[in-house]
């Protein structure tokens, strides 16, 4: 059987053996400071887990870098209300997240990309307070972003 690649077990096409991951950086005005270091940690940490590189501080074989360039919250589901101090009320928000990615690959430069936005939301009640569910929330955007960009880039999906 021959293959157009290198394919392992853990999910990777790639020859490489390590990646740099450079900071991310929160550009948006409403997310938490210390957003761009936690989605930073969480990049090196999944692809830690999910392949058999390595990460490194910098001169990976593979490059990773990019700030977080949305995060917004919209009101959705509208219901109806005699109440004029709430001309737009909404029964659900969504909290959005984009994040926007640069990616080098110095073995296959074919694989490169430049500025590729990566975009998840999620619902919430708006009955919930935002703070409380914010966390896991974000978490839950996070855990799709970084299986998109994965698969963007080591994957070759």
């Amino acid at each position: 059987m021959q293959g157009c690649g290198v394919y392992s077990f853990s999910g990777a096409a790639t020859s490489a053996k390590t990646i740099a991951v450079d900071p991310f950086f929160n550009n948006t005005d409403l997310a938490p400071a210390n957003l761009g270091q936690v989605f930073t940690n969480r990049v090196k940490d999944y692809y830690q887990q999910n392949s058999s590189l390595r990460v490194i501080p910098e001169n990976g074989e593979l490059h990773i870098e990019g700030i977080i360039s949305e995060y917004r919250i919209n009101p959705i589901a509208p219901v109806s209300t005699n109440d004029p101090n709430q001309p737009y009320p909404a029964a659900l928000s969504r909290l959005t997240i984009a994040v926007k990615v640069t990616y080098e690959d110095n073995i296959n430069s074919k694989n490169n990309f430049k500025d590729r936005t990566f975009s998840f939301y999620r619902d919430f009640d708006n009955s919930l307070n935002f703070t409380s569910v914010q966390e896991d929330l974000e978490k839950k955007i996070f855990d799709q972003i970084l299986i998109d960009i994965f698969n963007a880039t080591v994957a070759n999906w």
